[in-house]
């Protein structure tokens, strides 16, 4: 009889303790809960961002290389390059797509001078002749093409921030040294 009373007693404390137990483990997935799901969150939006990132990198090669194709390029070729650099982006909104277009013509001394430009939805880049001063030959050309696109995570404001993008590619004429606009 004793034995059985003392076992009694020991399962009673041992399912205090595993009650006790459970509540402590939910107590702990309470607090881990929204920390985890904070994290798992982020980490969509930052890999989409990635995404959208290399989505923007490939805009601009399109672009630069439908125009490179030709020696001279009118408005209507502009603007299927252009197309074709938003295409790169798809599944992504084209809404905050930008380009800026510029062929660069490099004199005798291989100094660069602005042949043409076509800027849409976005400030034209301001160095521009800088940044193609390694690319520098006599008599050569080189095309820029600038693409911004501003990136807004599923769940931006909560975890992570609005992503501006810029990305330019450089290119040089195949049919010629430097693209004409007529």
């Amino acid at each position: 009889m004793m034995k059985r009373r003392i076992s009694q007693f020991l399962q009673k404390i041992s399912l205090g303790r595993l009650q006790e137990e459970d509540g402590m483990a939910a107590v702990e997935a309470a607090y881990i809960f929204p920390i985890l799901l904070t994290m798992m969150l982020g980490v969509f939006d930052i890999g989409n961002g990635i995404i959208a990132n290399q989505k923007t990198i490939r805009a601009s090669q399109v672009t630069a290389d439908l125009i490179a194709r030709h020696a001279e390029v009118d408005t209507a070729r502009l603007n299927e390059a252009i197309q074709g650099g938003q295409q790169a982006l798809l599944p992504l909104s084209d809404t905050s797509y930008g380009v800026d277009i510029v062929s660069i013509a490099f004199d005798d001394d291989g100094a660069p001078v602005i042949e043409w430009r076509e800027t849409r939805n976005m400030v034209p880049i301001a160095d521009v002749l800088t940044r193609v001063q390694a690319l520098a030959e006599a008599d050569e050309g080189v095309l820029v093409v600038a693409v911004e696109y501003l990136y807004e995570p599923l769940f931006a404001g909560f975890v992570v921030d609005d992503m501006q993008m810029q990305e330019i590619a450089f290119a040089r004429g195949r049919k010629s040294a430097v693209i004409e606009r007529n």
